[in-house]
């Protein structure tokens, strides 16, 4: 695997590109593996590699979802009863950007969100609108730490990134809920 990224690294920001854009429907390999070594080696850069990253990622969302509407739904109707099929497509109707925003910025697996949002019909616009939170929170806060830490980062990264950015989704989404009974309650 290093090989392969290491490879990749010789293209750099194509590679970056390419890897971000796969990553968010099929690939195995984050982004964040070119990103941080990327922004180490050009830190005056980092914030534009974060910016065309995120931007990468979020299109590559929307081709899981299209790979998702064209031939997921098919597949998982062999394995899933239709009335868990059914409550799992109305949580994904109601909650699927948050939960693409959410899997978007932690370490959840981000391509199984996006291509479930296809087979779930979730409006492009909002899998689109989350991938940009939860991927533009993520790389900015990766390339943030790079730039504060320089080569320090990459063992701070690899040991907090994971639980730095799930409690940040998880701040998040409590926040949301907040804000939505506290409207529901005060702004009638």
């Amino acid at each position: 695997m290093n090989g392969f990224i290491e490879f990749l690294l010789q293209y750099g920001l194509t590679g970056l590109i390419l890897v971000a854009f796969a990553e968010a429907s099929f690939f195995p390999i984050p982004p964040d593996t070119l990103l941080v070594p990327l922004v180490l080696v050009e830190p005056g850069r980092g914030f534009w590699y974060a910016f065309v990253c995120t931007i990468a990622s979020a299109a590559g969302s929307l081709f899981g979802h299209f790979l998702g509407k064209q031939a997921g739904r098919p597949l998982l109707e062999r394995f899933v009863q239709g009335s868990r099929l059914a409550r799992v497509e109305d949580l994904f109707q109601k909650y699927g950007g948050w939960a693409v925003a959410f899997s978007a910025l932690t370490p959840v697996p981000y391509k199984v969100f996006t291509v479930a949002a296809g087979v779930f019909f979730v409006k492009p616009r909002v899998v689109f609108v989350g991938s940009l939170l939860g991927r533009g929170l993520r790389f900015f806060f990766e390339t943030l730490v790079v730039d504060i830490m320089g080569p320090t980062a990459v063992a701070f990264l690899k040991n907090y990134s994971g639980p730095a950015t799930f409690g940040l989704g998880v701040l998040l989404i409590g926040l949301a809920v907040w804000y939505t009974w506290y409207r529901k309650k005060h702004c009638k």
